[in-house]
Parts: C-alpha cells; sequence; structure tokens
C-alpha cells in the first residue's frame, strides 16, 4: 500500500509514493518497507529507537516531535490515536463494515456480551465476540491474550469477521483499550455500561481516571444503555450527551425487572419496558445476571430482534465458563467456580449464592499479585459479609510472595467474627474446602473462573484448571 494511501488525509508526506510493506509499533516487527509508529509506553519509548528502525529497513516513521530524520518522519500530535487510523486504513476499514456493540464496566461484560451474541445468533445474525475468555468468529473460536486486543490485531480480527460474513461484533471494552487507542475510530451502535467498582488502579491514578477511562466509550456510540443502580452508572446519565437510556434491577428505568425469583437452577423476573411486562426464564442464578440480562435485552430490542426470539434465546442460554459455574461433584454438597476478583464481584456472587444456600456457604479466594493492592482487605470485608467460612489462599502471585499478599488481604478480616483458615498453596487450599464441606453446603471458588492457569513469579504460567483440581481432590477424599 502506498504511503499517501496509508495516511488517506490526516497527514501529508513528501515521500507519499513510498510502498509501505506493514505497519507495526513493535521494533522485533520491523522489516524492510515497513512504517514504524513510535509509542511511548511505561517502559520503553519507541522514539529513542526510531533512527535504528530506519537504518533496520523502515521506509518511514511516525513521531509526536521532531526527530530531526528529515523527509522519512510523519509527525503527528498523538501517535497512539493515529496507529489506530493506520491499522483500520491498512484492513479498509472493517469497523464500518460491521455493526459494533460495546460493553464496558468492571463486572457483568463477558456475561452481557456472551448474553447478546448468543440472542443475536439464534436470530440468524453471525456474530463475532471479542472478549476476556476467548474471541469467537460466528461457532469459531480463537484464542485471547487482552480482553481488548491490541490494535494492530484488533482491526485484523475485524477483518477476519468481515471476510467470515458477520453481520455484528460483540465487544467487551475494557479501559485499557480505550485508554491505549486499541480501538481506533471504532464507532459503536450501541454501548452498555454495567458498573463501576475498584479494579486496575494499579494502572489508572484513582477512580475518578478510572471512571474518565471507562467514559470515553460513550463519546463513540450513537446509544448508550446505562445502569442507574450504579453510582457511577447514575453519573454518567447525567453527563452522556449521546441518545441514552437507563435500566435497573432496583427501581423503575427505561428497562427494569420486576418480581425477580433467584434459585440455584437458574432465576425468573419480569422485563418491564413502555409500560408491558414481559416473563423470563433462565437457568443462569444470580441478581447481577438479572440486571446483565436486562441489559443484554434492551441492546437486542434496540436492533428490532422480536422479544419473543430474544426470550427464547436466553430461555436456552447455558451461561459463560467461570461465571457462576456449578462444578459437578456428585457429593451432597456444590462446588460454585467465579471469576470474581474485585470486592464488588465478591460481594454480587455471594450475596446471590446465600439466597438460596441451605447449609454454610464457604467462600475461597486471593488476590493477585503486581496488581491494586489496596483492594485486598476490601475483598476480604466482602467475603465476610454473606460467608459462613473464609479460605484465604493464592490467585496469581505472579512477583509478588503469596504470604505478604495474604497479610494484605487478612487487614480486612480483622475483628470478624467469621472463622476463616489460610491455606496458601490454591490446590491444597481446594483439597481443604472439599474436605471440611458438610451436606447442604456451598464452596465458591472465587477469582479464577475462567482461567486454566496461575501466573508466577518470572511470568510463569502453569497449568492449574479448578475444574480438575476438585475433581482431584474429590477421588483422593474417596
Amino acid at each position: 500500500m502506498r504511503l499517501s494511501d496509508l495516511l488517506e488525509d490526516h497527514a501529508v508526506s513528501p515521500i507519499g509514493e513510498t510502498e509501505i510493506t506493514s505497519i507495526t509499533d513493535d521494533t522485533r516487527k520491523v522489516q524492510k518497507g515497513s512504517l514504524f509508529i513510535c509509542i511511548k509506553g511505561g517502559r520503553f519509548d519507541g522514539h529513542s529507537a526510531a533512527k535504528e528502525m530506519l537504518e533496520k529497513g523502515a521506509a518511514a516513521v511516525v513521531c509526536e516531535h521532531d526527530l530531526g530524520l528529515g523527509e522519512r518522519q510523519i509527525v503527528v500530535e498523538n501517535s497512539r490515536f493515529f496507529y489506530g487510523m493506520l491499522c483500520a486504513a491498512w484492513f479498509g476499514h472493517p469497523e464500518r463494515k460491521l455493526k459494533l456493540l460495546g460493553v464496558t464496566g468492571t463486572n457483568g461484560k463477558t456475561t452481557t456480551t456472551s448474553v447478546i451474541k448468543h440472542i443475536l445468533m439464534t436470530a440468524g445474525h453471525k456474530t463475532g465476540l471479542v472478549g476476556t475468555i476467548q474471541n469467537e468468529i460466528g461457532d469459531e473460536v480463537l484464542h485471547t491474550d487482552n480482553t481488548t486486543p491490541m490494535t494492530y490485531d484488533f482491526m485484523a480480527l475485524l477483518d477476519k469477521m468481515v471476510k467470515a460474513g458477520c453481520e455484528y461484533v460483540v465487544m467487551e471494552v475494557s479501559s485499557f483499550g480505550l485508554v491505549q487507542n486499541r480501538i481506533g475510530t471504532s464507532w459503536f451502535k450501541t454501548a452498555v455500561f454495567t458498573n463501576l467498582t475498584q479494579d486496575h488502579l494499579d494502572y489508572h491514578k484513582d477512580m475518578e481516571d478510572y471512571y474518565q477511562a471507562k467514559k470515553m466509550l460513550f463519546d463513540i456510540c450513537d446509544t448508550a444503555i446505562i445502569n442507574i443502580d450504579d453510582e457511577y452508572g447514575r453519573r454518567l446519565y447525567s453527563e452522556s450527551e449521546c441518545r441514552k437510556l437507563s435500566f435497573s434491577v432496583k427501581q423503575s428505568a427505561d428497562f427494569y425487572a420486576d418480581g425477580i425469583k433467584i434459585k440455584s437452577t437458574g432465576s425468573s423476573f419480569w422485563f418491564c419496558s413502555g409500560g408491558k411486562s414481559h416473563l423470563v426464564k433462565t437457568r443462569i442464578p444470580g441478581l447481577f445476571n438479572v440486571s446483565n440480562l436486562t441489559a443484554a435485552i434492551a441492546v437486542c430490542l434496540g436492533e428490532g430482534l422480536p422479544l419473543e426470539t430474544i426470550l427464547g434465546a436466553i430461555e436456552n442460554y447455558n451461561g459463560v465458563k467461570g461465571r457462576c459455574e456449578v462444578i459437578p461433584t456428585g457429593r451432597d454438597f456444590t462446588v460454585i467456580c467465579d471469576y470474581a476478583h474485585t470486592p464488588d464481584a465478591i460481594e454480587n456472587v455471594l450475596r446471590s449464592v446465600r439466597e438460596y444456600t441451605v447449609g454454610r456457604l464457604i467462600c475461597l479466594f486471593g488476590c493477585g499479585g503486581d496488581r491494586d493492592a489496596a483492594k485486598r482487605p476490601k475483598m476480604a470485608m466482602a467475603a465476610a459479609k454473606y460467608s459462613n467460612r473464609i479460605i484465604v489462599t493464592s490467585d496469581n502471585p505472579r512477583n509478588e510472595d503469596p504470604e505478604q499478599i495474604i497479610k494484605d488481604i487478612l487487614v480486612g478480616l480483622e475483628g470478624s467474627p467469621v472463622p476463616y483458615d489460610v491455606v496458601t498453596d490454591r490446590r491444597a487450599a481446594i483439597y481443604h474446602a472439599l474436605q471440611i464441606a458438610k451436606k447442604d453446603d456451598i464452596i465458591v471458588l472465587a477469582g479464577k473462573g475462567h482461567e486454566d492457569y496461575q501466573i508466577l513469579a518470572g511470568n510463569k504460567h502453569i497449568h492449574f484448571d479448578e475444574r480438575e483440581v476438585v475433581a482431584e481432590g474429590l477421588e483422593l477424599l474417596g
């Protein structure tokens, strides 16, 4: 592709007729004819390598200030944002050929996007999904490393979806993806806000910075569907300038749930909108999932899908791996696996499970290393609200001492009457939970969810699937 075609009308270069063979912000991927984009990251500034990249064979570099490289440099205001535009142009603007539906928030993104995709596919609309657990093109499953893929990878994925005949893309839009301009020039038909609770403060300066990052999605959408049960949701609703609709499970809204009944086998509720009510039956339990389903129904109604089709699809939906997932045990107690790794998520899942627990509610959890340490005692306090017993263990310790992470967690249990055990090794902790479980107890394994690995020091990944661990533990117990 010619450089001038790639730049479109966003910049001009005296070497515009030069043929560009690839575009990248990765110094390791530069080859003869590449366009190298200089991006300043947390640990490395691409500007420092610009001259070396030209010597390596790059045709030109994109930078944010004059590097003294003459006509082979293209100076722009924001190289991250410009890279997004370049990637879109490189793939022929696939984002313009798809109907994009985005979901952002701390919790609920995975379930909400998964339900929306399931409904659209049931209605005959081939749909792609971009998410935390995996990416999907129709029924094809693709591996993912990030909730929101990196800029080039994201546009390459959209290009695959276009070529596969997708009409829609349902996407989890992370704060990282928004702040780092990973989604390029994408525009969303509908954007959903689920909630905002403490998370990622190791990256964002504070909750205000985190909120402003999420808010960016609602500057690039036609319609916003916002959870007004959430404090930040109410603020977003008052500040958003696009067309906006509200949803709730606690109060009257444009779309709201009423007559909610929660059981271990699922839930039922009345979906209310426009003065009419419709009975919804689902196999996934939890009040938080009623909220997710309410948002998903609202999105699909906005796309013109018949309500009968939507409700039928929801009734046949089996849920998301690692989201309030029941692990079979063949015993007289229950084990639930959930991705809850924030104080709010822990509280939501335990409050929901508490409603149908006959025996004791046992919560096993840990906290990730090299992440926001301030939430660790808050996780413990959230667990203590609804648990009869707590087992504190490891999650993904990464480069931190697991014992120190646990010490930080235990601060939140000071003065709590809830008994707790500390078992640092997560496998041993799960075995311990199975050993102490009695008839009608429910064990909630929180934090790992869909993950089938643990991350140890030096970014070492080891295989760790809690479904397998539970099976092994039950076998050992006899």
